[in-house]
């Protein structure tokens, strides 16, 4: 007999790690597919995520530089997934074997979680070096609060220039190095420098000519999807724009914010962005399940977690073999993880229907990287594309690929506002610190309370 959530005979249970791509898109294909079973309660989903929202990362770059609402790149997991269960909480343990994971919610103690068929679908988190200073002054680009907070820093970094004469002040606050050549860090150098860019058209002491981006990347070309054709069209025109690229370069140091590169050079700098890489979540390793050298689950074709029974994975998580090409994987991208999604929960279904489970193929569609407002670069299709054409290309395949109507809707309203109102540059920096003014004041009011006792004396 099939045990429910609470581990008492029942329906079948379906418990999803994670609410990303491959977590959402996985829970809407079961509620598409099992539509009747989950309305009569004879099978429950479960989606267990640390945040109650679904990501759409490739916008995280337009977020930071302020074209699209950070709202609007979030999309609210209990909204488009009604025939659900949320939950918001972490997997700190998991037992295949038994059937059981272990979750810790925002507020009190851990709860055991009984399951029949398990989703690894926990992503992907920044892959860090052991690089000193790395950790304590540098952010990525993974999360919309990090997309918020660099965008605030960035800004705060050029009101910190605006502000002084001090000549070695301004520079540290006005250099902002990127590590990482693929398209996270290619996206956020390329979107930012052209936020900067519109800021300082209303400063006095910041021009375009005192910013200094730097593009730091250890192989020897960037964007390697589009190709090296593109990838060093990409390189000219970032340039172009007064961005340093430096490849065949590694990040040795960023102690105290001093940043010291392979190549020798060493300087200040008031930004360090870290996208170099990607590696799974650390939740896959809280359990039995198996995992490569590279700590990726072990995935079949058929989405299946190899070795064992009733348990599926897919995504940024995991390792699937890519039938198109002998001996390689599926790369980390959302292009994948979000066409594996829908065949693993077809699979799921045929499972659960004692049906046979079809594997995952898919060819190449093309990649697609913006560059900034009006500038991107593209091969769909093996088509290349450049500038204002790659551009259009890049906003209408992500607006058309952004889940749910209500968030395309906002999107290319931010777009469309765009086109006629001036981009918004200005710094929220005091939202780090939001209870600090409320502080001073309590501080403020306890001195003149002190001083009116003293005076009564």
């Amino acid at each position: 007999m099939a045990r429910t959530a609470e581990g008492t005979p029942g329906a079948p249970h379906i418990l999803i790690v994670g609410g990303g791509y491959v977590g959402m898109y996985t829970a809407l294909r079961l509620q598409k597919k099992l539509k009747r079973e989950l309305r009569r309660g004879e099978v429950k989903v479960t989606v267990v995520d640390p945040n109650s929202y679904m990501t759409y990362q490739p916008f995280l770059p337009e977020a930071a530089a302020g074209n699209i609402s950070p709202r609007h790149v979030v999309v609210p997991l209990r909204r488009v997934l009604p025939k659900c269960t949320v939950r918001k909480a972490r997997v700190t343990e998991l037992n295949h074997d038994e059937r059981w994971a272990i979750v810790q919610p925002l507020a009190g103690p851990p709860e055991r979680i009984s399951y029949d068929y398990l989703v690894m679908a926990a992503g992907a988190v920044p892959r860090l070096l052991p690089i000193p200073g790395l950790a304590e002054n540098g952010i990525s680009l993974k999360t919309v609060g990090e997309a918020i907070h660099l965008r605030n820093h960035v800004l705060e970094q050029l009101e910190i220039a605006e502000s002084t004469d001090d000549v070695e002040l301004r520079r540290k606050a006005l250099t902002f190095v990127f590590v990482g050549g693929g398209f996270a860090g290619v996206e956020a150098v390329a979107e930012l420098e052209d936020m900067t860019r519109d800021a300082t058209k209303y400063m006095r002491k910041v021009t375009p000519q005192d910013l200094r981006f730097m593009l730091v990347e250890a192989t020897d070309r960037i964007l390697p999807e589009v190709g090296p054709d593109m990838g060093r069209w990409t390189a000219e025109q970032l340039r172009g724009r007064g961005i340093a690229v430096k490849m065949k370069t590694f990040l040795e140091s960023a102690v105290g914010g001093q940043i010291e590169l392979s190549d020798g050079s060493s300087f200040p700098a008031g930004t360090l962005v870290w996208n170099a890489g990607v590696k799974p979540s650390p939740v896959v390793r809280h359990g039995d399940i198996p995992l490569d050298g590279k700590g990726r689950v072990k995935g079949t074709e058929y989405l299946t977690i190899e070795g064992l029974v009733r348990a599926f994975t897919a995504g940024d998580n995991a390792a699937i073999p890519d039938l198109t090409e002998d001996g390689m994987f599926c790369p980390p991208n959302a292009q994948h993880a979000v066409r594996q999604a829908k065949v693993l929960g077809d699979n799921l279904v045929r499972s659960l229907r004692g049906k046979t489970l079809k594997p995952y193929v898919h060819g190449n569609l093309g990649t697609v990287a913006g560059l900034g407002l009006h500038k991107g670069v593209a091969n769909p299709l093996g088509i290349k594309l450049k500038g204002w054409p790659a551009w259009f290309f890049h906003r209408s395949y992500h607006g058309a690929m952004v889940p749910t109507f209500n968030r395309k809707i906002r999107v290319i309203a931010d777009w469309t506002l765009a086109l006629f109102l001036k981009r918004e540059t200005i710094s929220l920096a005091t939202i780090e610190q939001p209870r600090a003014d409320f502080e001073l004041a309590a501080l403020d009011g306890g001195k003149a309370k002190s001083k009116a006792t003293e005076s009564a004396a």
